[in-house]
């Protein structure tokens, strides 16, 4: 990184400083790479260190930094595409999430809505993760009655990713009919902040997606993207909703 000249910029000091790092970041690091102490990156700039805060904190918010627990400030990966175009059952060819667990367990409450099921009923639930250059960034929480993948208990698998893809094997079987997707902004919980390196209550972007198939909804998908690794993109059809709450 080089030095330059702050104090006859109009613009305030650390958004140029903002300008300068991004551009820094760009030529002079890597993805994953630790950045300088903010004492040396403060000296080479010639700043205050508040002002070099108020620069890496809007580099953090922009998604090109990331500040991990017992490393530093890195360099953080591209952002991930979410997509609203994507028409695929999870788990078929392209598709970049890893199974990491599935177990029977009651969904919540909006999600059984969304089935059809009763609210006692245990539902087949495939937990996976996707990494980009080795780091979380997303987490999915995939909801499959058994109504979906009736042959399923004639399969041996243990628990784990095995079963997770066998699951998923077994839902592949079913004709596709149709799916819708709905993204909103939330919050990360104790679970999702665990998974994605995330402190709770850190933003998220929570993509519901709903697949049909034989009539009915086969399967509902919970994925929780962390907000600064993930871009929103549209397919050709314009097919986001956007819905606003009701007034109280």
């Amino acid at each position: 990184m080089g030095t330059t000249q702050l104090e006859t910029v109009p613009e305030p000091k650390y958004w140029h400083l903002k300008t300068v790092l991004s551009q820094a970041l760009d030529s002079d690091f890597s993805v994953g790479e630790v950045l300088p102490n903010e004492r040396d990156l403060a000296a080479r700039f010639g700043v205050a260190r508040a002002t070099l805060r108020q620069a890496l904190e809007q580099l953090e918010l922009e998604g090109r930094l990331q500040r991990r627990r017992g490393v530093g400030t890195t360099v953080a990966p591209p952002r991930v595409d979410v997509s609203t175009a994507q028409y695929a059952w999870p788990g078929t060819s392209g598709d970049t999430w890893q199974p990491v667990d599935c177990t029977s367990a009651v969904a919540p409450v909006a999600v059984g809505r969304m089935l059809g099921t009763d609210p006692r009923d245990e539902l087949h639930t495939v937990r996976r993760i996707r990494t980009t250059h080795g780091q979380p960034v997303a987490a999915e929480l995939l909801y499959v009655p058994a109504a979906s993948v009736p042959q399923l208990p004639a399969a041996e698998a243990p628990s784990g990713p095995a079963r997770a893809r066998i699951v998923l094997r077994e839902l592949q079987r079913l004709g596709l009919e149709g799916q819708d997707r709905a993204v909103e902004l939330g919050s990360a919980r104790a679970d999702d902040a665990r998974e994605l390196d995330r402190l709770p209550g850190a933003p998220v972007l929570v993509v519901t997606t709903r697949y049909f198939a034989a009539g009915r909804t086969a399967a509902v998908s919970v994925a929780t993207y962390r907000a600064d690794t993930c871009r929103l993109t549209f397919g050709d059809s314009g097919d986001l909703e956007i819905t606003h709450p009701a007034p109280a």
